[in-house]
């Protein structure tokens, strides 16, 4: 669950209790819990990928065209999915200032394609607010599926951002509001030339707002969220021409949880501009559009419209087997746009395991993997199937205390 919307676990010092024989209250003390698991993944890859991203479905770093990452077929072992993380609560007056320093072995950016640290929370709350690395309020962590496979629904708004959030209701229904880390990317289309000539920059003037609000039942609960972000362009080359400019990015996410039967029924619904930056597996937020009505700036920038779906059921059949199966779309709107024909616009997410929990802190399962590209105008789809054995051995044990 989130922390501050609904409290990362309270922890043995969190409250001060009342001594069952004096009735006095207990001094709290400071309290720490490590926790984490290692994960090895061992499959099949029907197809191929992006070499990058071996051990994950992302329809976005699929073949863009025929042989792109050579033949199809290819064997992977992977632990990148093993985890490590401390939270902490240090007593505070009435109150606890809690914190959680998370991180994992996935690279990206820089890293990307290796097994090294990296980063996914460094945050710190005390009371209404917070502030640090963690999930971004605009997504919703709670419909990620109960897969195997580490990268996630294609079509989720999926995010860890820097951010200090104010929360004016915290509990079973929340209201949660946050200046953001701003950032995003354009693409170039046919004109990259012309761009990297030019040397556009990319300007942030303002944070990215945004908020959820959370409503709870026993039932499960609805969640809606939105984003609001501004992003600017300079043209840094006086010639006559400018191809400098601006826009403002918006997005809605509808996200739910519906206790069904043995198990939850996960969906999210999203639309927005230029949220790409927001996305799980999402390319530009900008798109090149020719502008012929003008002698001065014959090119400007627009923002690429995004929509997102996610569908999955978690079945928890007994205290040793649990199952999921889904499904995630994700459609990027670049019609009108410069876009080169290879471009990625669509891509598909579906998987289908079968896990089994010996004891509570071991899990094995097998899971059948499917990922789909579809490029912009030169007719080029691809579909891979991949299957996955999976072994997970977690771990938690608690310093501190009362």
């Amino acid at each position: 669950s989130k922390l501050g919307e609904l409290v990362i676990d309270e922890g043995p010092a969190a409250k001060g209790e009342a001594d069952l024989d004096t009735g006095e209250e207990v001094k709290r003390k400071p309290t720490a819990e490590i926790y984490g698991f290692v994960q090895t993944d061992v499959g099949y890859n029907f197809g191929r990928i992006d070499p990058n991203w071996f051990d994950v479905v992302r329809p976005s770093k699929l073949p863009g065209y025929e042989n792109e990452f050579g033949e199809d077929g290819d064997a992977y072992f992977s632990v990148r999915q093993t985890r490590f993380g401390i939270k902490t609560w240090l007593p505070a007056g009435n109150d606890d200032v809690k914190a959680i320093f998370e991180w994992e072995l996935f690279g990206v950016g820089a890293d990307e394609g290796q097994t090294t640290i990296r980063l996914r929370h460094a945050y710190g709350q005390y009371k209404r607010f917070g502030a640090g690395q963690y999930w971004s309020p605009f997504m919703d962590i709670d419909v990620f599926p109960n897969s195997q496979e580490y990268w996630g629904p294609t079509g989720m708004a999926f995010f860890r951002n820097v951010q200090v959030r104010y929360m004016p209701m915290m509990g079973k229904n929340h209201l949660a509001i946050a200046l953001e880390r701003p950032g995003a990317s354009g693409d170039a289309g046919k004109y990259d030339d012309i761009i990297q000539e030019r040397g556009l920059k990319a300007r942030f003037p303002l944070p990215d707002l945004s908020a959820e609000y959370r409503r709870t039942g026993d039932w499960g609960y609805l969640e809606v969220a939105g984003i609001l972000r501004n992003i600017e362009w300079d043209d840094l080359v006086d010639d006559g021409y400018d191809l400098s400019g601006s826009a403002t990015g918006w997005g809605i996410n509808l996200s739910t949880n519906l206790n069904l039967g043995p198990g939850t029924l996960k969906g999210s619904l999203l639309y927005g501009e230029g949220i790409e930056n927001y996305m799980n597996d999402s390319t530009s937020d900008i798109a090149v559009v020719e502008n012929p009505g003008s002698s001065t700036q014959p090119l400007t920038g627009e923002l690429i419209p995004v929509w997102g779906a996610v569908l999955f059921y978690d079945a928890y059949w007994n205290d040793n087997w649990t199952s999921t199966i889904g499904f995630s779309l994700l459609s990027l709107d670049y019609d009108g746009t410069a876009a080169s024909p290879d471009t990625y616009v669509d891509g598909k997410y579906a998987l289908v395991n079968l896990q089994h929990h010996p004891v509570d802190k071991v899990m094995y399962g097998v899971e059948l993997q499917y990922g789909s590209r579809e490029n912009f105008s030169d007719g080029w789809t691809y579909d891979d199937f991949r299957i996955q054995f999976s072994f997970r051995y977690k771990y938690s044990f608690w310093l501190g205390g009362k």
